[in-house]
């Protein structure tokens, strides 16, 4: 049942950001679009009510909790750059604005934008292991909720990987070609 929910959950996020844009600039509702979006937290809440529910009725917490708890926390971690992100291709798609500025591809920008991205896993990472310390802690038997501690593992290994690949971005920046300068001097070639 938790899997089906979270299906649902999924679906639901990107039905209701459908909605809410179209609302918002196709429908010429900026405020029904907003508050169609701003229902978006609403289905993690359910979320987070049924998967409790399910753990107080004396469900054996299994790694449909654990991912119950992944998906929240990725959720709250990447959710609103995603919806930003679409809000400003959809106000230049429908609304007229001007297109959403691109990412930055080179140097120390990349950087820095990798870097944000990889906050927002952070955040995840730490909603989420503190959704599973709940569970852990309202299950409140050791043998039966070892699972949950392994999902709690697996968020810090996402996270220290996704780490791992921004750090790379510092470390090695890739150069903007436009930036390069030849070594040396071009050599031509006399066709005869």
């Amino acid at each position: 049942m938790i899997v089906t929910l979270i299906i649902i959950c999924e679906v639901g996020f990107w039905v209701l950001l459908a909605a809410g844009l179209a609302t918002r600039y196709i429908l010429k509702m900026p405020r029904a679009g907003m508050a169609l979006l701003l229902c978006e937290p609403l289905l993690e809440i359910v979320l987070l009510v049924v998967t409790a529910i399910d753990l107080k009725n004396g469900s054996d917490p299994s790694w449909k909790h654990g991912l119950a708890a992944l998906y929240i926390g990725y959720t709250v971690g990447h959710g609103h750059r995603t919806i930003t992100w679409l809000d400003g291709h959809a106000a230049h798609r429908f609304g007229g604005a001007p297109p959403p500025r691109k990412p930055p591809r080179y140097g120390k920008a990349r950087a820095a934008y990798e870097a944000r991205i990889w906050v927002g896993t952070l955040v995840g990472a730490a909603v989420a292991s503190g959704l599973l310390l709940l569970a852990i802690w309202y299950v409140g038997d050791p043998a039966r909720s070892g699972s949950l501690e392994g999902w709690i593992y697996q968020a810090w290994k996402i996270t220290g990987i996704h780490g791992l690949i921004a750090l790379g971005y510092t470390i090695w920046p890739k150069k903007d070609p436009g930036e390069l300068k030849p070594d040396r001097e071009p050599v031509r070639v006399r066709r005869p």
